[in-house]
């Protein structure tokens, strides 16, 4: 029984080492268990989007709203891949580039959005899920950095008509 009580260190008497392992553990747990499903799902979207042809379609559809901030309709997919991680929405952007659906100055719009917005997923079941946050909140923290996104798009585009872009 006192090896057991032993074994059980108490958080104070941890070492520096110790207290880095324990949260390095914890940090694998949450990025296996929560995010990476959540990045493995937005690059099945796209890859699904392109390949299906369903691409074109959500170009036309979207145009109107994504014309608001001078880009094409298929422009949304990158803020959806964005939705799930940063690096997805601006490798989506990247890609969209070099494939010639978007010119320089729409990808460079949508760069800030995806860092304003990007991984909301990822951050959504890595902090808000595991802290336990009242559902009442969901909502304000979903559209909060969304609102942002789009301000940031708004204001890209501004300073690049104000450089002459």
């Amino acid at each position: 029984m006192a090896a057991a009580k032993a074994e059980v260190k108490k958080e104070e008497d941890l070492s520096l080492p110790e207290y880095f392992m324990r949260g390095a553990k914890k940090g694998f747990y949450i990025t296996v268990e929560l995010i990476a499903p959540a990045m493995v799902m937005a690059y099945t979207l796209i890859t699904f989007l392109n390949l299906s042809g369903i691409m074109p379609l959500i170009g036309k559809l979207l145009a109107p709203v994504m014309g608001i901030f001078g880009l094409p309709g298929e422009a949304s997919v990158v803020l959806l891949a964005a939705f799930f991680a940063k690096a997805a929405g601006c490798a989506t952007a990247a890609g969209m580039y070099m494939s010639g659906n978007l010119t320089a100055v729409e990808a460079t719009i949508l760069f800030p959005a995806c860092i304003t917005m990007g991984t909301l997923i990822g951050h959504f079941a890595r902090i808000v899920l595991v802290c336990k946050v009242r559902a009442l909140y969901y909502p304000v923290m979903f559209a909060t950095p969304i609102i942002d996104a789009v301000i940031v798009m708004f204001l890209t585009r501004l300073v690049l008509v104000l450089m002459g872009y």
